[in-house]
């Protein structure tokens, strides 16, 4: 390969890993995710952690990703991993719900005002079911 086309790769990897970024970014800072998701948990004495540990898991998982690293884990801590993981999904995305306020305009929608609890119940079990189908059965 040719050192010209070797830069245009460099530059193309580049420029996408900043528009990807900065879009991340962006959604974090304008939605103001963080600051919802410690409202959320009642740790607001905790919300330079949470902004550090939400900086740090994007830089060590994309080394991670960039230089293939693996280990091999017993099943168990596999486990509480993904655990962890599911947690920390569920409350972001919990956190971007409340600050866009989708169930209630989702409830009006679908004319269904008075059973706003049936229809977060609904959108609960429909995630571990799918979850745990893709877990169980690979799909």
């Amino acid at each position: 390969m040719s050192p010209g086309a070797c830069l245009l790769m460099v530059l193309i990897g580049l420029g996408g890993g900043l528009a990807v970024g900065s879009g991340f970014v962006a959604f974090i800072t304008v939605l103001d995710i963080i600051p919802r998701l410690t409202q959320l948990t009642n740790a607001h004495r905790y919300i330079r952690g949470f902004e550090w540990a939400l900086v740090s898991g994007v830089l060590v998982f994309t080394l991670i990703d960039f230089f293939h690293w693996g280990m091999e884990l017993p099943v168990l801590v596999t486990a509480i991993y993904g655990l962890i993981a599911g947690v920390f999904v569920g409350t972001l995305a919990a956190g971007l719900t409340e600050v866009l306020n989708v169930f209630p305009i989702l409830a009006k929608r679908l004319s269904m005002d008075g059973n706003l609890l049936l229809l977060l119940m609904a959108v609960v079990f429909g995630k571990v079911t799918g979850s745990l189908l893709q877990w169980l059965l690979h799909l």
